[in-house]
């Protein structure tokens, strides 16, 4: 049995020794990402799995570790581990947690200490917990993550936001309902094979498989009907996690609703950039932000290569570039809102309406200051430049009840229809 070890400051590392003989729990957020991202993961030796409980005993759990003043995607992914731990599902002493950190002023960057605080006051002490940061937060002895699995994960990105985005468009209108489902399993089972033995990763092999993915999805038979367009944005947990937005893209699907949900790839973009905009704005030392952009000139390349599949198929709605997101909102808001999705959620809503998907959902948690700003405070400056945006901002929180939430949805969707039905009959 690995034995415990501490660091100078009393934390509690994950070994080498672990790595052999501890289940890393992680977190559920995107459903089609994260079921690459494992498999990246296993195949570097970890053996992870994907929580997958939900339900009201997750939000009593994490209110009863949490304060319920916390940020709502905290209180849940906290009350998710928690669950888990107490279901007796799980050896306790051979168990690990894995929590993301992206070391921004949201937050989100303190959620792993809530969760070693929540952790000792349920007297579980001897979990270890794992920060998956790319910045230094924290480091573990039996823990990393190298160039072979960055480069893996990135690939994931790629995938993740091509089928989510091709599921997304093919499934209100399939004849077959259930075909496009289908299809989105067989091809995560065929990548996580391929990275198994080292492919599917590199520029080549990206193309030749996204082009199969495309085919394959415009192979689906679909009848076209008129539907209404309604975007998700919002903070990125509630945004993506169905347990956090109370399966808002099902409940959307029920309202005989086209869903567009703005993908990873921009978000990871975004992130990138933040360095490169923090020397430009602030100075400092630009070696990092040189080290960012080799970094975002390879995504950018990856991001490429989703738009050049999609060209052969002009029935899809191919995901925006970044370039043009990060062009959308010059005039509109500063490079330097940074916090939180920062100037990205007010770009993203930009995007949508663009597009076609004025109808938005702004999903965010209550008391979200930073998204609260740049969502639902900059709604005015986006009718502004865009009259037909319809945008209904949404908060989640503990308190906050369902049928309130969908209510105000299908007053946004009402409006919605009223423009469906003018265009249709002119």
């Amino acid at each position: 049995m690995a034995e415990l070890v501490y660091d100078k400051t009393g934390r509690l590392l994950f070994t080498k020794e672990m790595k052999e003989e501890y289940t890393i729990l992680i977190p559920m957020m995107l459903p089609v990402h994260f079921k690459l991202f494992v498999g990246v993961l296993r195949n570097a030796g970890y053996k992870i799995e994907l929580l997958e409980n939900s339900g009201p005993s997750v939000v009593q759990e994490g209110l009863k570790y949490v304060h319920n003043d916390a940020c709502y995607p905290a209180l849940l992914v906290i009350g998710q581990f928690l669950d888990a731990l107490h279901s007796g599902k799980y050896d306790l002493d051979h168990t690990a947690l894995m929590l993301t950190q992206t070391g921004g002023g949201c937050r989100a960057s303190n959620y792993i200490h809530l969760l070693r605080k929540a952790m000792h006051k349920a007297n579980l002490d001897q979990v270890p917990i794992i920060s998956l940061n790319l910045v230094g937060l924290e480091k573990n002895p039996g823990f990393s993550i190298d160039l072979g699995i960055i480069r893996r994960l990135v690939a994931g990105v790629v995938y993740g936001d091509a089928m989510m985005c091709l599921n997304n468009q093919i499934k209100p209108y399939e004849i077959h309902k259930g075909q496009s489902e289908a299809l989105l399993d067989s091809w995560t089972q065929k990548l996580n094979e391929q990275f198994s033995h080292g492919k599917g990763i590199g520029m080549h092999d990206q193309r030749k498989n996204l082009s199969l993915i495309l085919a394959d999805f415009a192979a689906v038979p679909v009848k076209k009907t008129p539907k209404v367009h309604v975007g998700i944005v919002g903070e990125i947990y509630v945004k993506y996690a169905a347990f956090a937005n109370n399966h808002l893209e099902d409940f959307l699907a029920e309202q005989d609703c086209e869903v567009n949900v703005p993908g990873l790839m921009n978000f990871l973009l975004f992130m990138l950039e933040h360095r490169q905009d923090d020397v430009a704005l602030y100075g400092g030392n630009p070696l990092p932000s040189a080290v960012s952009e080799l970094l975002f000139r390879y995504v950018t390349k990856m991001q490429n290569a989703i738009t050049e599949a999609f060209k052969p198929y002009p029935q899809f709605l191919a995901p925006t570039e970044f370039s043009h997101v990060h062009e959308l909102v010059k005039g509109v808001i500063g490079y330097g809102a940074k916090m939180g999705e920062g100037w990205l959620l007010t770009a993203e809503m930009l995007e949508l309406a663009e597009c076609g998907f004025e109808n938005i959902v702004c999903a965010q948690p209550f008391g979200c200051l930073p998204n609260h700003i740049v969502g639902k405070g900059m709604i005015r400056k986006i009718k502004e430049v865009n009259p037909d945006a319809n945008i209904v901002p949404i908060d989640y929180d503990p308190g906050a009840t369902k049928v309130n939430q969908e209510n105000r949805i299908k007053l946004m969707l009402a409006v919605a229809r009223e423009n469906l039905h003018r265009q249709t009959a002119d």
